[in-house]
């Protein structure tokens, strides 16, 4: 029968109290060193070199004990005194019971839940997306000792947002790769927090490569080709990984369910063993998305048995199967002599060098690093405040006529109207946990003003305007009105791409029916994901501002009144491009090229230079900016391999050089920029720098980001920013055939509303004529 209420809470009192003094709630995963028989054994022998103790724990292994090891779900080994290992656990923005490997309940009943990966990538703060890492991988070790999660985390998401539909771009940092790049690895960097070839957690870039479609239109992941070029793999769809990898030095990555040129990811040598761990050198393994193996036999139907899709798999380079294929197809491979035992161990010296990286062969996770860490360490009141601060830093301002922020002692009373007004689990996407608890919109703006309420529609749906009266009477009788539309998971998701960009259902006749009733200013704040096509609202001067708040996480309503009302000075900065409804007409999602052609418009700012609604780096604020130039070099020289010219007879007729062919370890140069802030108010700027390469040059962007930073800077003041720029890394492009290249001659920089032009030359001193 159940107990009473207060024995239970006792019970989870005493349990907490145990996991927070002695951090024992977790046995050891390996190695115990009450146990006997295991902790003489090698691999044990935590004086010794990884690579040793990974190769004395293979040997010891059967062929079928092997095979089970390749899938998520690992089995025990107790004559070795292993335990099993589910590896499948997510923290894309906070710690997430999505996968099967984290759980919450007792003395963990939640985790801090930062704002989507979209919001956070709106603050351009790379500081800031490393320290929501490490609170993250904080709470992450100490649900691990409390026996409640594991330590890979197959997280985070860095595809390239190319298409405006697609329902997990709310999972990226945007469309930019360059911003997708350098979020990664600072993420990445925070999670891990290694020190050496210690890991705090497991990280994981995914989904590799050229993965933004999940289903549109009856096309779907499992089925898609993605048709994709050298050049756009090269200058687009690769570069957050091989930032993730090279400058984050993850320990994992995740091939993806589409193919690319008509080959599975999962299963092609030249991305995996090629480029992953060739060109870019993952220390670590590389995993498939959950079932994509076997999705490449029984859906894409790639290989004639399904032994030899594991094989296939396997020789390319994957190193773990989420899913069973691999431990039930693998073994027949092995017998066939499509692989070898020795493909398997490779695959396995890959997977348990990252455990051995974690400590969890090093006997009692309570006498090891973060060992301490325990309940008292989630939620934590720094954790929150962190998830607070995040979700106003993300908040961009679109619009504003001059009524924002709005005054407590004009505005006493607020209508609040919506069906995102007075939500909670909205505010946290997909991908999330159970949060440490809710500040919805009405509740922040409650902190402000008297509040009325009104739904206007029941959901985001928005199927009915019988609701719309009672909506338009608060309005009329409110100080101000303010109303919160937009999407939530039922309109964009994984496996739920839109077909279009405008708000869903009678949410604009709402918008546009209260803005006309209401007495005093109307804001719009929008929560989604993607983009909306909100040009209406834009255009009407009964809406005077406008606010994107993605999704903010669990302190997102706190976030969205502390903006109305001035308390936050609104920073922001949009990571995407806002299209137009009609631009998806043109662009079908399956068109995976980034560049314009014949009537295809081309994507995202770097190639598309059609109308939008707002663009790429868009985002107000309550002060205004002037940037001057302090120093600016007006000439960069592009050093030459003097030894490689000179052996293979390299002429310069090229316009452009080849980027290896350059020494790309000379010091950058550096620009100072002085921002200063001409207005009477405290604010955050975030200084975006772009270059365009000179004229002439085929294929290549408009204009490409090259750098960003967000400095605060106080009301009549000035600050000097300084960027550094290499033409290596900053000024090159790709050209068609996938090679980066420095082209020579007048590149301009957009720093802020400047313009500057600098002269890039190869510097061929020391070659003989």
């Amino acid at each position: 029968m159940p107990k009473p209420a207060s024995f239970l809470s006792l019970s989870l009192l005493i349990t907490a109290t145990l996991c927070i003094s002695l951090v024992e709630c977790r046995v050891p995963f390996a190695c115990d060193p009450h146990n006997g028989l295991t902790r003489t054994l090698v691999f044990c022998r935590v004086n010794l070199p990884i690579h040793v103790r990974v190769r004395d724990l293979i040997a010891r292994l059967t062929l079928p004990e092997k095979i089970r090891l390749l899938v998520n779900n690992a089995i025990a080994l107790p004559r070795l005194g292993i335990q099993g290992y589910e590896w499948w656990s997510e923290a894309l923005h906070g710690v997430s019971n999505v996968g099967p490997g984290t759980k919450f309940g007792g003395a963990f009943p939640g985790a801090t839940s930062f704002p989507q990966v979209i919001t956070t990538a709106a603050s351009f703060n790379e500081s800031l997306w490393e320290q929501i890492g490490r609170v993250v991988s904080d709470e992450a070790r100490a649900m691990y000792n409390g026996g409640m999660a594991g330590l890979t985390y197959w997280s985070p998401n860095v595809n390239i947002f190319r298409d405006p539909r697609w329902g997990r771009g709310q999972e990226t940092p945007g469309e930019d790769p360059v911003l997708a790049g350098k979020y990664a690895a600072r993420y990445v960097r925070g999670l891990q927090s290694p020190t050496g070839l210690r890991l705090k957690v497991a990280a994981c870039c995914k989904h590799y490569t050229a993965y933004d479609l999940d289903n549109w239109k009856g096309v779907d992941r499992f089925h898609f080709n993605a048709r994709v070029s050298k050049q756009d793999l090269a200058d687009t769809y690769d570069v957050p990984f091989k930032a993730c990898v090279v400058e984050g030095k993850v320990a994992s990555v995740m091939c993806s369910y589409n193919q690319v040129n008509g080959k599975p990811t999962c299963a092609d040598s030249d991305l995996l063993k090629g480029t992953i761990r060739g060109q870019w050198g993952l220390n670590g393994y590389i995993v498939s998305d959950c079932d994509s193996v076997g999705v490449m036999y029984d859906t894409q139907h790639f290989t004639a048995t399904p032994e030899e899709s594991a094989a296939d798999a396997i020789k390319a380079g994957l190193d773990l199967d989420c899913g069973p294929f691999l431990a039930i197809h693998t073994d027949m491979a092995v017998r066939r002599g499509l692989i070898s035992e020795t493909d398997v161990d490779l695959a396995l010296a890959n997977t348990i060098t990252v455990q051995m990286r974690l400590g969890m062969f090093d006997g009692e996770p309570s006498a090891q690093p973060y060992g301490n860490l325990g309940p008292r360490d989630v939620c934590t009141p720094a954790h929150q405040q962190l998830a607070l601060e995040a979700a106003r830093q993300g908040i961009v301002l679109l619009k504003n006529s001059g009524s924002l922020p709005l005054s407590t002692t004009r505005h006493r009373t607020v209508a609040v109207i919506g069906p995102n007004s007075d939500v909670t689990v909205t505010m946290i996407g997909n991908y999330a946990g159970v949060a440490c608890g809710y500040t919805s919109p009405l509740q922040g703006i409650a902190r402000y003003a008297r509040t009325v309420h009104q739904e206007g529609c029941s959901s985001v749906a928005c199927r009915t305007n019988i609701l719309f009266d009672r909506a338009e009477v608060a309005a009329r009788h409110a100080d101000a009105t303010v109303l919160v539309m937009g999407l939530d998971q039922s309109i964009e998701a994984e496996f739920r791409d839109r077909t279009g960009l405008l708000l869903p259902g009678l949410q604009q006749e709402l918008v546009s029916r209260v803005a006309r009733a209401s007495r005093g200013p109307t804001v719009l704040v929008l929560m989604s994901g993607g983009p909306i096509d909100v040009t209406f609202a834009k255009n009407d001067p009964r809406i005077s501002a406008i606010i994107w708040a993605g999704y903010p996480g669990q302190a997102g309503g706190t976030a969205i009144a502390d903006v109305l009302f001035g308390t936050t000075n609104p920073g922001g900065k949009l990571p995407m491009t806002w299209y137009p409804q009609d631009y998806v007409a043109k662009v079908p999602m399956t068109n995976m090229g980034m560049r314009p052609s014949g009537g295809y418009p081309g994507r995202t700012y770097r190639f598309y230079k059609g109308p939008v609604v707002f663009p790429f780096g868009h985002g107000l604020s309550y002060t205004s900016f002037r940037h001057s130039l302090a120093l600016a070099p007006t000439d960069l020289s592009v050093l030459l391999d003097t030894n490689l010219f000179a052996t293979k007879n390299y002429t310069l007729s090229s316009n452009a050089i080849r980027v290896k062919h350059a020494k790309c370890d000379s010091p950058p140069s550096l620009f100072h920029i002085d921002v200063e802030n001409t207005g009477n108010m405290d604010g955050t700027h975030t200084l975006l720098v772009f270059s365009t390469p000179p004229a002439g040059q085929k294929w290549s962007p408009d204009k490409q980001l090259i750098g960003f930073r967000r400095v605060h800077i106080a009301a009549g003041s000035k600050q000097r920013v300084k960027i550094n720029v290499h033409p290596c890394k900053h000024l090159s492009i790709v050209d068609e055939f996938g090679i980066r290249r420095i082209p020579m001659g007048s590149h301009s920089l957009h720093i802020g509303d400047l313009k500057h032009s600098v002269s890039v030359r190869a510097n061929l001193e020391g070659i003989k004529a």
